[in-house]
């Protein structure tokens, strides 16, 4: 079986987009997902599945819809793929610290036109790097305050986005070796 990795945008366990990771864990298996596990209480979710990327992020989407009555962007990466995004970070090294490390997962590659709008953007002290789908973000102060915000990037590169801190990718990344 493959290891998926599905992260969600915009829930949580109070407020108007409420979802129970439990409640999540018992849709994923309603749909044949194997192995499904939770991480945390802001929609990370890994399991074992052989269908592609895509076609997870639409039958997540169209579930959570079905089922909780709202929409949810999904973005699904396998274990293999997420272990290249770590390695790919131009921000992390032995004296990073990790606390100041975020990424904002695309849903797609943006089209050219759409990254020239943010191929010179500077916010310093705060740094990106956009890498396929990806986006490095090194914040010197706290991510909330920074303008590299999901809103900036979309709006920007017109692609849907979310944002995990860096410990969180790490920890999901290591959940999917097991």
């Amino acid at each position: 079986m493959n290891k998926k990795i599905a992260i969600l945008r915009g829930i949580n366990v109070g407020g108007k987009r409420k979802i129970l990771m439990n409640d999540l864990k018992s849709l994923c298996e309603k749909l044949g997902l194997e192995k499904t596990e939770t991480y945390i209480q802001s929609g990370n979710l890994l399991f074992n599945s052989e269908k592609n990327n895509s076609e997870l992020e639409e039958i997540l989407k169209q579930s959570i819809r079905d089922t909780f009555g709202f929409e949810v962007p999904v973005f699904v990466r396998n274990s293999k793929e997420l272990e290249t995004t770590v390695s790919r970070n131009p921000f992390f090294d032995q004296n990073a610290d990790i606390n100041q490390l975020h990424l904002t997962f695309l849903k797609e590659k943006p089209a050219m036109e759409n990254l020239d709008k943010i191929q010179f953007y500077n916010d310093e002290p705060d740094k990106f790097k956009l890498v396929e789908t990806d986006v490095f973000i090194f914040c010197k102060g706290k991510y909330h305050e920074s303008k590299l915000s999901n809103t900036f990037f979309e709006k920007k590169l017109n692609v849907e986005a979310t944002t995990r801190n860096w410990k969180t990718v790490l920890k999901l990344l290591e959940l999917s070796k097991k």
